[in-house]
């Protein structure tokens, strides 16, 4: 192993990472300090945007809040992240959702991707 995949795996989120996609609707749980503890706040939109790979992978998500667009870029193995929680796979044709920025009301939805059950594993 080369020197700088060792001290990659020295910073490396331990637990599994889900496997975050552009189109899918995720739910970040942030840590936020306030004085000597700290909380959990979540951050719940659309992924627009995954960028990089191993350590210096991140992804971008987007959500409206009081009718304004709020997007936020999480590196993936932040320490700053408690977990990432899928909350429904999209099915999208695109690797950016950059024309969401431009969207409002139902015009944003994104189509559901619905996983089918294969007949020979019963």
């Amino acid at each position: 192993m080369d020197k700088i995949k060792l001290v990659e795996n020295l910073f490396a989120r331990k637990e599994s990472v889900p496997v975050v996609a552009v189109g899918d609707t995720v739910k970040v749980l942030v840590k936020i300090p306030e004085g000597d503890k700290f909380r959990i706040h979540p951050f719940e939109g659309t992924v627009i945007e995954t960028r990089g790979e191993g350590l210096t992978a991140s992804f971008t998500v987007r959500k409206m809040s009081y009718g304004e667009g709020v997007e936020r870029t999480f590196p993936l193995h932040a320490s700053t992240i408690e977990g990432i929680e899928l909350v429904k796979k999209g099915k999208v044709k695109r690797a950016r959702l950059y024309y969401l920025r431009g969207r409002i009301g139902k015009a944003t939805k994104i189509e559901e991707k619905i996983e089918e059950k294969k007949a020979g594993a019963e």
